[in-house]
């Protein structure tokens, strides 16, 4: 691996060269969703022996997860981060006996030959405006194909983009790069669907909420980063306790088009006795 450091004033910045193959990481992604589709891990030849493994932030053997499950994928997206050799998947069973929406980051060991972290939210009924059938509907009227060359947005913009977005929750001056139109899915909820050429995203954000712990998966072919974190107060009946949670960006010219948000509560309902959540 070749390492370039750069300084620049102050401040040092480290660029690493692409540590695995695009086609290394999407044989990856294409067993993941095969192993899900057949409820085996089996298919996942990359995956290191003592491979983390956890489902909603609880480490677990991949054996007794949700990957036991042969679940029919209606929808799957995938992206890939040659740079920091990693993966997200976005898989929707909506048609199966028990519908999920799953987002699952793959994070593989340094000289990239095996897959050494593998985390899942795992959201069904009774978790964030959990509603599969609607999920499948909206993010298949959605463009997610890759980005012509030319059009490409650095890893740098496409990260600030959801940076700011969280940002925003904590503070009021920042300026989140919405584009139009836009549209935020959550566990089914869109809001998009009135509006679909002209929507916005700028509907109102939260204010008080520091949003930490940020993992990075970052695709400049999609234009898109998702983030795994921490999200406060998301389940009612936990407090402040952060919840389990996905946030998938797609961002074209720098600025944000899509959110998709999975999110896992503790309690069924996260604790909002029956009221619809609100959309963050």
């Amino acid at each position: 691996m070749l390492y370039s450091i750069l300084l620049a004033g102050a401040s040092l910045a480290a660029t690493v060269s692409a540590e695995c193959s695009r086609s290394t990481l999407q044989d990856a992604t294409d067993a993941y969703v095969a192993a899900q589709s057949g409820g085996s891990s089996s298919a996942m030849t990359a995956v290191a022996p003592d491979v983390t493994y956890t489902e909603n932030e609880q480490p677990m053997d991949m054996s007794s997860g949700v990957l036991t499950q042969a679940l029919t994928i209606d929808r799957n997206v995938s992206i890939h981060d040659t740079v920091q050799c990693a993966t997200f998947t976005e898989l929707i069973a909506a048609s199966a006996e028990h519908p999920y929406v799953i987002g699952t980051r793959m994070l593989f060991d340094a000289d990239g030959t095996q897959i050494n972290t593998i985390e899942s939210i795992v959201t069904d009924q009774g978790d964030w405006a959990f509603n599969a059938t609607g999920y499948l509907y909206w993010s298949s009227m959605e463009d997610w194909s890759p980005i012509p060359e030319a059009e490409r947005d650095n890893r740098d913009v496409i990260q600030a983009a959801g940076d700011a977005y969280f940002d925003r929750f904590n503070n009021v001056n920042v300026t989140v790069p919405w584009g139009t139109p836009c549209a935020r899915l959550e566990g089914g909820a869109y809001t998009g669907a009135r509006n679909v050429s002209a929507n916005t995203c700028n509907l109102g954000l939260p204010e008080t909420i520091e949003v930490t712990n940020r993992r990075y998966v970052i695709d400049e072919v999609m234009g898109a980063v998702d983030m795994f974190l921490g999200f406060p107060g998301l389940d009612r009946s936990q407090g402040q306790e952060p919840m389990p949670d996905s946030h998938f960006f797609r961002v074209e010219d720098g600025k944000i088009k899509y959110i998709h948000t999975v999110s896992s509560c503790v309690e069924a309902g996260c604790g909002l006795s029956g009221m619809a959540p609100p959309s963050f």
